[in-house]
């Protein structure tokens, strides 16, 4: 049977319709406009350390060197604020919204106040609960670290450098935050495998340094004969070291200090022996989060999560690559 031209143009037209139709339906996702700029927001969940500044600033220099208007906000740790902040992003109308939830649950609603206000909104660092919120239907993507993979390193190294076992203890980050969650998966399910090895105490430090060393200082006093301590970021790691060397102990040697996130400030205690390993979690997001929304606008088909290489430092490289460090 011999297809005309202008039949094969309608079949091909309906197809394509069919197609955008029911990529729409199934995505239920808001269009973003093309455009030669955008106002985007930016709702950060605090700036109390480097890495978060770290991350803020690739956001705005991104921002600035495509000329796109950037709406920031900082909830200085409270996931309410952050609602309000999300709130009112929308209440100025961006066109798209970058979201660093400080927890996985409360940033739902707020979430899902931007898609039913039209607004697309890529999420940044930490993920949210997936029975409740899913990349493609509530949100372009999540942009990060494999958290999970983060911890399972971490404990891989310890596994293969301390033959002889050890005692752990693990400083835990914000409660109910996805990093919190997964770093502890992560690490405790590699760790369960080997009987060489026990997790003798496990709390939250809140990502925060003061409260890392307090924690551990407890720890380590109900715990004198822990020899390992697994923080889930340098803020805590850091932390743990004071706690270490109040102890009357040598960190980095009577006790391994473990840690990721992976600063120019853990990698020279790295080198200093005072830390043993670190995975890094890269903070430089601008360019991966602007590239992702300028290919959403395109119509580009957006995987519900796309993932950041991550380094891994200890002795044998720390030294090498500081100057890459953020």
């Amino acid at each position: 049977m011999t297809i005309s031209r202008r039949q094969l143009l309608l079949t091909t037209t309906a197809a394509l319709a069919a197609t955008a139709v029911a990529r729409s339906a199934f995505a239920g996702l808001p269009t973003l406009e093309v455009k030669d700029t955008y106002k985007v927001g930016f709702a950060q969940t605090e700036s109390n350390n480097p890495w978060r500044l770290a991350q803020t600033n690739s956001m705005q220099a991104e921002a600035e060197k495509r000329g796109w208007q950037l709406v920031y906000t900082d909830a200085a740790g409270s996931a309410a604020k952050q609602v309000a902040d999300v709130n009112s992003m929308i209440a100025q109308g961006v066109d798209l919204i970058f979201l660093a939830p400080r927890e996985e649950i409360p940033l739902i609603p707020a979430i899902k106040a931007a898609k039913g206000a039209g607004i697309p909104v890529i999420l940044l660092d930490r993920n949210v609960d997936q029975s409740l919120a899913k990349a493609g239907e509530d949100y372009v993507t999540f942009i990060g670290s494999d958290f999970i993979e983060e911890g399972r390193r971490v404990a891989e190294w310890l596994v293969n450098n301390k033959p002889g076992g050890g005692k752990i203890i693990e400083l835990e980050g914000t409660a109910g935050s996805s990093p919190a969650n997964d770093r502890k998966e992560g690490f405790d399910t590699f760790i369960a495998d080997h009987a060489s090895f026990e997790i003798v105490a496990s709390q939250t430090g809140d990502f925060a340094r003061d409260k890392g060393r307090q924690v551990a200082e407890t720890l380590l006093q109900a715990h004198p004969d822990a020899d390992v301590i697994y923080a889930h970021n340098d803020e805590m790691a850091i932390g743990a070291i004071s706690a270490v060397e109040a102890a009357g102990k040598v960190p980095g040697k009577d006790v391994l200090i473990l840690s990721i996130d992976g600063g120019r400030e853990i990698l020279q205690l790295v080198i200093d022996g005072k830390v043993a390993a670190v995975c890094e979690c890269n903070p430089r997001f601008g360019p991966k989060a602007f590239d992702t929304a300028a290919a959403y606008a395109n119509g580009e088909d957006i995987p519900g999560k796309i993932i950041n290489p991550d380094n891994f430092y200890d002795a044998s490289n720390a030294a090498d690559l500081i100057d890459t460090a953020y």
